[in-house]
């Protein structure tokens, strides 16, 4: 028996399964909507490569696989900011994958693609399997660096809008899976390599992309149904221009701000922060702190960046810092674990803590509490 048709049964039932949970989950939004069309796409390739294998030949051309760049870039535009909307244009994607479908329904029954040991044959195909690898490359590759950009992106201005580290903002998951995407597609893309040229592999390389989407499938639908809408968290809700390639400069050279403004603004802030201690609440945003000053959002970035040298996510955690430091320092608060103190200091996370604590002091916390015991 073909050792590929076990993999085909379990990844078309892992697929299906899989787009179904997307389907029912709720809230229903674009970038779910997405995520359930790509698993979907899964499914259908590989019921169509078991047909092709079993049945008879559907296509002559794996076009479906040319959707899947376009299709988690998308995924992660309407993951970082769910206010996007899909707009006609975004069809433009989707062309080479139209003009391959094309050119496998013209040519259905012709054996342009069967197996890589005849990719190299001199027919009058060979320019197609040429272009079309070097399509599908280029489409895999692009694809996957914008998607690790806007990624990247995201995380960078998470900064300027919260005060703490959550996996379920930073969306470290999906820049890992990206990662691996584009990683297991390379090797493909390198055995198939050395498939056609030197003839050297006992089997297909092809048939490991089937071995990747039901792996796929099976980790986007897992993390994909886990990870709550980032529209939940007030602090990640940004315009899209907050978040365009226009530099600090010339974006705040437009906001209007007058620079008596900006310093009552600063002192406004710092007052509040001393006064308050708003920094105590482990998950303050700057939406919070905007509501209790009334000083619009997109101004204390811009303040905080511009005439204090910090973003929000630092300016917070440099006080809590001090508030860490100032309990590590007092008696009452000796019996104390350095977590527990962290915590109450608001921190939420133990390495946000430990790296802040280092870059403040030159210490580690657990070197800093044993310097003050043998001082004392």
């Amino acid at each position: 028996m073909d050792f590929v048709l076990p993999v085909l049964f379990v990844g078309i039932s892992q697929s299906f399964f899989a787009g179904l949970l997307m389907a029912t989950r709720r809230p229903y939004t674009t970038a779910s909507r997405i995520m359930t069309a790509w698993l979907f796409l899964f499914c259908i390739e590989m019921i169509f490569a078991l047909i092709n294998r079993t049945v008879l030949d559907m296509y002559s051309f794996p076009f479906i696989s040319l959707t899947y760049g376009p299709l988690l870039f998308l995924y992660v535009r309407h993951m970082t900011v769910p206010t996007r909307r899909l707009s006609p244009w975004h069809a433009l994607h989707f062309i080479p994958f139209v003009v391959f479908f094309a050119v496998s329904v013209i040519f259905r029954e012709e054996p342009i693609f069967d197996d890589l040991t005849g990719f190299l044959v001199t027919d009058r195909f060979i320019p197609l399997r040429i272009v079309y690898s070097v399509i599908f490359f280029l489409s895999v590759t692009v694809y996957s660096t914008l998607s690790f950009l806007e990624i990247r992106n995201h995380q960078r201005h998470l900064h300027d809008l919260v005060s703490y580290t959550s996996a379920k903002l930073t969306l470290n998951w999906l820049k890992i899976l990206s990662i691996t995407f584009y990683s297991g597609y390379v090797i493909v893309f390198i055995l198939g390599g050395i498939k056609i040229i030197a003839g050297l592999l006992p089997f297909d390389p092809y048939v490991m992309t089937f071995v990747f989407i039901t792996f796929f499938s099976f980790a986007y639908s897992f993390y994909a149904v886990r990870q709550p809408e980032i529209m939940d968290f007030p602090a990640a809700v940004y315009e899209d221009d907050e978040i365009s390639d226009t530099s600090t400069a010339e974006k705040y050279a437009r906001s209007g701000l007058r620079p008596e403004q900006a310093e009552e603004y600063l002192n406004k802030l710092l007052q509040i922060m001393d006064e308050e201690k708003l920094y105590l609440d482990g998950d303050l945003t700057i939406n919070d702190l905007s509501t209790r000053t009334g000083i619009p959002r997109h101004y204390i970035t811009e303040v905080l960046n511009e005439k204090y040298g910090r973003n929000f996510f630092s300016f917070v955690n440099e006080y809590r810092i001090r508030e860490a430091l100032s309990r590590m320092n007092d008696p009452k608060y000796q019996h104390y674990t350095l977590l527990a103190i962290a915590y109450d200091s608001g921190f939420n996370s133990k390495s946000t803590f430990n790296s802040f604590f280092k870059a403040y002091t030159g210490k580690t916390p657990s070197a800093y509490r044993d310097e003050m015991s043998k001082s004392s």
